[in-house]
């Protein structure tokens, strides 16, 4: 069986494939203070509240955007599984064209969401994903990785509004139920939301203009299911693309290794 774990700024996601089937995954906020042993001790006692004996996993692979946790996650594969992780990074062979520059600027996560993408969907496409920073990444028809864009996430935007604004509340991010609030509250839940939903859609509408018409929009990440939903762009959401990832880079490592 197979660990993959695709660390982001706000959330760590573990999952576990047995062949080609995700057989769980869990979503875990990104602490930089947890320790090797911190992190072994939640990996252990999910496994074993979701049944799985922890031996029977036979290979790590970790995407991280994080730098810090990058030696905690490696020390903990080591202690608590036995194992070498296979750490991806720009130089991983992904049988991926990066034309990003440095290719070494783009996130290992960004990366893994692109060898998905074309595996699952087919290229050109577009991957969306939702999480600290919202990134729109473009893989043109030779499924070349051109690079795309980057923005601050909704709840980035709802943090700096709170914060900056000494008479607006925090409030939870969600669809409002109409575009002209009638509370404060309201009012921010639909400025938030429709207004990250219109960025969004503008983005990907010039994104479509250069890369053409019939490519397809995917989004993922913690929040792809909230504003995929209300753009008129995105044609499939899919939550677990970057550990789908994360496992078909793997099984390219085994194979050119083989």
């Amino acid at each position: 069986m197979l660990l993959v774990i695709d660390t982001g700024n706000t959330n760590t996601t573990l999952g576990v494939f047995n062949g080609d089937e995700l057989v769980t995954h869990w979503r875990l906020t990104t602490a930089r203070v947890r320790t090797v042993d911190e992190y072994g001790v939640y990996a252990r006692n999910l496994f074993e509240f979701a049944g799985i004996d922890y031996k029977a996993i036979t290979a790590v692979v970790i995407a991280s955007v994080v730098p810090p946790l990058n030696y905690t996650l490696k020390r903990m594969s080591e202690v608590y599984f036995n194992l070498t992780p296979l750490m991806i990074d720009h130089t991983t062979d992904m049988g991926l064209e990066i034309l990003y520059n440095p290719p070494s600027d783009v996130g290992a996560d960004r990366l893994v969401d692109a060898v998905a993408a074309i595996h699952k969907y087919g290229a050109p496409c577009i991957v969306v994903d939702f999480g600290t920073a919202t990134t729109f990444n473009a893989i043109d028809a030779q499924s070349r990785y051109l690079g795309g864009v980057i923005t601050p996430g909704i709840s980035i935007s709802s943090e700096a509004l709170f914060q900056r604004a000494a008479r607006l509340p925090p409030v939870e991010i969600k669809r409002p139920e109409s575009v002209i609030g009638s509370s404060t509250i309201g009012s921010m839940q639909s400025g938030l939301y429709y207004g990250f939903v219109g960025l969004v859609d503008g983005i990907l509408r010039r994104m479509l203009e250069e890369l053409g018409s019939s490519t397809r929009v995917v989004a993922t990440g913690g929040l792809a299911s909230l504003i995929a939903t209300g753009s008129e762009l995105i044609s499939t959401i899919d939550g677990t693309l970057t550990l789908e990832g994360l496992r078909l880079v793997y099984e390219r490592q085994v194979i050119s290794d083989g």
